[in-house]
């Protein structure tokens, strides 16, 4: 069984006391790959590092929404660098907008973090991670206006009209132990207008912790839980969802 953990947050400081051992735990339990993914100029650069030290392991380099109140041009300079240049760097994320917290930064500084992150991205010819939180319109339009195709909206909470209109901009979109939870109707129902060839899954950990375990910390080696829901929810296999979404991944990050 092949299974491809696209949205990782091994930097987090949670694994700060066992880091190493949680990595051989996931590779011991058969996970074929691991997205290490940046959130600042910081974690993006100890992404790099994890991707490197370990096979199994690619990596993202990006300035969330949250970090964008301080992000300046160095640190887009920074970013570009990382991905320019360390060949483990498969994509530009964690991008995106998020107006869940009113203390988060100003929606602005927001919109110009992530529009110079895109214009990175496609200088660079990398896919995009989109993060998207309660600012769906402002979201989408950005994308539009920029002509984004390459990329995936992660951790997709949304509509099926939502995830439809993703589809038709050619996105890829991935979801988390979200779908195992008992008030996961939306999720699945976008799970069941999406495409088998557009879909892929996530940990997000060491948040999101999926059913059985939900409470715990995270880690890659629980996506399995989330391809067992969704491959309940698409009406297949176990092995062949995990096949669809190992494949979809590869292609996506270019593995």
């Amino acid at each position: 069984m092949k299974l491809f953990d696209t949205h990782a947050h091994l930097d987090d400081s949670s694994f700060d006391a066992d880091c190493e051992a949680v990595i051989e735990k996931i590779r011991l339990s058969g996970v074929s790959y691991v997205m290490e993914i940046g959130s600042d100029v910081k974690s993006s650069e100890t992404a790099v590092k994890i991707a490197n030290a370990h096979d199994f392991i690619y990596c993202a380099a990006g300035i969330h929404p949250e970090s964008a109140d301080t992000a300046v041009q160095k640190d887009f300079d920074r970013i570009r660098e990382l991905a320019l240049n360390e060949p483990k760097v498969k994509a530009i994320g964690e991008i995106g907008i998020d107006y869940h917290y009113d203390d988060c930064a100003p929606r602005e500084k927001q919109i110009a973090c992530l529009e110079a992150q895109l214009d990175i991205a496609r200088e660079l010819d990398l896919p995009v991670i989109i993060h998207d939180r309660e600012s769906k319109g402002d979201t989408l339009r950005v994308l539009k206006e920029k002509n984004v195709t390459n990329g995936v909206m992660h951790c997709f909470s949304g509509s099926a009209e939502t995830a439809e209109i993703l589809v038709k901009m050619g996105f890829m979109i991935s979801f988390t132990g979200v779908i195992t939870f008992k008030n996961a109707r939306r999720a699945i129902e976008a799970i069941k207008v999406i495409p088998l060839e557009r879909l892929m899954i996530e940990t997000d950990s060491p948040y999101m912790t999926p059913e059985p375990h939900r409470g715990k910390r995270n880690d890659s080696s629980y996506v399995r839980y989330v391809a067992e829901k969704m491959a309940e929810i698409k009406g297949i296999s176990l092995e062949e969802l995990c096949e669809i979404t190992y494949n979809n991944g590869k292609r996506f990050f270019n593995i």
